[in-house]
């Protein structure tokens, strides 16, 4: 079956409410769960929504190991899913909801792979901003990566705080550590240098070359949600979120 053809079979599926359909687990390739993650995409952007830039998963290599795959992996973010600091989920209306703690980072100069260098990522990024990625366990990850992939990698949401501009001064992104605080009491710290055992801008490397494989550029204007410093949190009803970024601020959420 082409790649049209099940990106209509699981768009009515989720149309539907269903959500990594069971019976389409294991019948297409790791590639072509990109390809069909991106027609669904072009699918949202007929129907009205706005891409406002990408995702990079799978970035610790704890992660990949886990996974049995070499490298990280993609998704979209929408304008419908983007919200500030402060932002309170009804818990009732998500799947299996959870959080990563990341950097977003803006493009401001387009990178068009192949052969993207670090050098040109790290004059592209022009800021960084505290954000929360708000996820969903749809369906089984492990063993089923094809189609989480083709249903846009966990994606649902996410929330920034302020975007702060990068200068000498910050743009060591594997410098930068991240305090979790949920219900107000600490629960982790950790260090950007988890992110791509080198931080964020690595990150944005591998996708800009990723997408090349697709025909795609990495468009100045678009954001990055460029992987977690944590592990991924589980969400509660009721449960609050604080995470505090040093050189970059605070971002916040809540499930009510």
């Amino acid at each position: 079956m082409n790649t049209q053809d099940i990106a209509g079979a699981l768009w009515q599926a989720m149309e539907d409410g269903r959500h990594m359909p069971s019976e389409w687990a294991g019948k297409f390739s790791l590639q072509q769960g990109y390809e069909v993650q991106l027609a669904l995409l072009h699918r949202r952007l007929a129907r009205g929504e706005r891409q406002t830039g990408w995702k990079v998963g799978l970035t610790a290599e704890a992660m990949r190991v886990q996974q049995q795959v070499h490298e990280p992996c993609f998704g979209y973010l929408l304008e419908s899913g983007r919200h500030a600091s402060g932002q309170a989920y009804r818990f009732s209306e998500l799947i299996a909801p959870g959080f990563e703690n990341e950097l977003c980072l803006t493009i401001g100069k387009t990178l068009r792979g192949p052969g993207v260098s670090l050098e040109e990522v790290a004059a592209a990024v022009t800021h960084a901003a505290p954000a929360l990625e708000i996820v969903e366990v749809r369906g089984p990850f492990a063993g089923n990566l094809a189609l989480a992939m083709a249903d846009n990698a966990q994606q649902k949401a996410y929330v920034t705080g302020a975007a702060v501009p990068l200068t000498a001064d910050n743009r060591d992104l594997a410098g930068a550590n991240v305090t979790v605080q949920v219900d107000g009491a600490v629960s982790e710290t950790a260090s950007g240098s988890a992110v791509m055992q080198g931080g964020g801008l690595l990150s944005v490397l591998w996708l800009a070359n990723k997408l090349a494989e697709f025909g795609l550029a990495l468009e100045a204007g678009m954001q990055v949600m460029s992987g977690s410093f944590t592990r991924q949190y589980r969400a509660s009803q009721g449960m609050r979120v604080h995470s505090s970024f040093d050189r970059f601020g605070t971002v916040a959420a809540n499930f009510i």
